[in-house]
């Protein structure tokens, strides 16, 4: 085995503009020896910053053990070796698995952030998700499918903050996700439903959260898609006056700023 001084770098891709992937993430995958890259989902663009003798593994088709075993094996002959994720790896990664048998090889591994879709697909609609005054948090969940969620964060007991909500992976679940939303935030409440954000092919279709189910049938979206809602998205669709923050108040008084 071959001493390896460099750690398995996790990298988050972003949402699938090449440009919104950070800095960092660029560099590492630029000197990589060995990608293994969730090639159904990232960008295939992203692959052009990469040494022409890099040896890239799409992971798409692979179990657990196989993809963590071309991880190891690159480690094993001293490649400076990437895990390219889509958004960012700590949401919805499926990254602590692959962290807990690199542990228990003894394979040191660091993480590059990346930008997840939720926050680009703010920037795509012009949204802050936290208003002054209106809402100040943010939810960032799922429906429940194949994987179950734990007791407590079921989605009809989330949507009762009325906060502003952020669904991935819940496309396929319309008429459910339309019963939940309609129920917490009214049945005219406008939704936002982003097809692939930042990507060349991507959709902005507006909805209302009773017709969310017939919105997703009548474009074809099921999967790739996000659903933003809650008083923010409101906001930004009916064009409300929203409370000025403090923040920037003339007499608002902080430690770099005297308030007048």
């Amino acid at each position: 085995m071959t001493e390896n001084l460099y750690p398995i770098i996790f990298v988050g891709a972003g949402p699938g503009d090449p440009d919104l992937i950070t800095v960092a993430g660029r560099k590492a995958i630029e000197a990589a020896d060995l990608i293994v890259t969730a090639g159904s989902l990232v960008n295939p663009e992203i692959m052009a910053f990469r040494k022409k003798d890099c040896e890239v593994v799409d992971s798409a088709p692979l179990n657990l053990e196989e993809i963590v075993g071309h991880l190891y094996r690159g480690y094993q002959k001293g490649m400076k070796v990437v895990r390219l994720h889509t958004g960012d790896p700590s949401l919805y990664g499926a990254v602590y698995e692959q962290f807990a048998v690199l542990k228990e090889k003894g394979v040191p591994y660091r993480i590059i952030p990346g930008v997840t879709a939720a926050m680009a697909g703010a920037a795509i609609l012009g949204l802050e998700f936290t208003l002054p005054e209106i809402t100040q948090s943010l939810i960032l969940t799922r429906i429940q499918g194949r994987t179950p969620m734990p007791h407590g964060e079921d989605l009809a007991s989330l949507v009762s903050h009325r906060a502003s909500l952020v669904l991935y992976l819940s496309a396929a679940e319309g008429e459910e996700v339309t019963k939940i939303l309609s129920e917490a935030y009214g049945p005219d409440a406008p939704v936002a439903l982003l097809y692939r954000a930042t990507w060349p092919d991507q959709r902005i279709v507006w909805s209302t959260a009773g017709d969310i189910s017939k919105s997703l049938e009548a474009e074809k979206l099921d999967r790739h898609t996000l659903i933003l809602v809650g008083p923010a998205v409101a906001a930004l669709k009916h064009g409300d006056n929203v409370p000025k923050s403090r923040l920037y108040a003339k007499e608002f008084k902080h430690g770099y700023r005297e308030g007048k």
